[in-house]
């Protein structure tokens, strides 16, 4: 038999989740109600939520009721920046959102995973960096430790693995550079 994936020997790092497990627990409970429930117009109120659990949040992002946001604590969004429905910003490790940036609709920024040849399964997190003026389009996928540069657009249903360079076009899996923005 091999050593990979017992699962009963994993154990999550102390401090992991950079709060302590009732933080965690409160914010699960505020999105799956306050959050998730305001009406579409009440971005104010989701931002108020998102920055009273620690998020850093600029003045007139755009979040849509049905984003899930792992831990808010791990998230910057710059100035002006829309996060659409359905998208997943699954924050082990910090997310930094430039200013006018669209993440579109059903997108998932994942920051960690495991390691899958380890026998304990050990989770890791890698910082995710997206650029200012971006716009990642329906269904995006982005790995953990990926920089997507300035003014770069990431085609709909592209899995981006690694990082991105600033002012270009890209789609596919992996997402790859296919012209210049302007």
């Amino acid at each position: 038999m091999s050593n990979f994936q017992n699962l009963n020997t994993y154990k999550t790092p102390k401090g992991f989740r950079g709060r302590s497990v009732f933080t965690v627990q409160l914010w699960w409970i505020v999105q799956a109600t306050f959050f998730k429930w305001s009406p579409q117009i009440m971005y104010g109120w989701r931002r108020f939520l998102l920055r009273a659990f620690g998020a850093k949040i600029g003045k007139g992002v755009i979040i849509r009721p049905s984003a899930q946001i792992t831990y808010p604590w791990k998230i910057i969004i710059g100035d002006y920046s829309w996060i659409g429905d359905e998208v997943v910003l699954y924050a082990l490790g910090e997310i930094e959102i430039g200013i006018n940036t669209v993440i579109s609709q059903r997108s998932y920024i994942c920051t960690g995973s495991h390691y899958y040849n380890t026998e304990n399964f050990d989770i890791y997190s890698g910082r995710i960096v997206i650029g200012n003026k971006c716009w990642l389009a329906t269904d995006v996928y982005v790995a953990p430790n990926v920089t997507i540069g300035d003014f770069t657009v990431v085609g709909a249903r592209s899995s981006v693995f690694k990082d991105l360079p600033s002012n270009v076009v890209c789609k596919g899996n992996p997402a790859k550079s296919f012209k210049n923005r302007s």
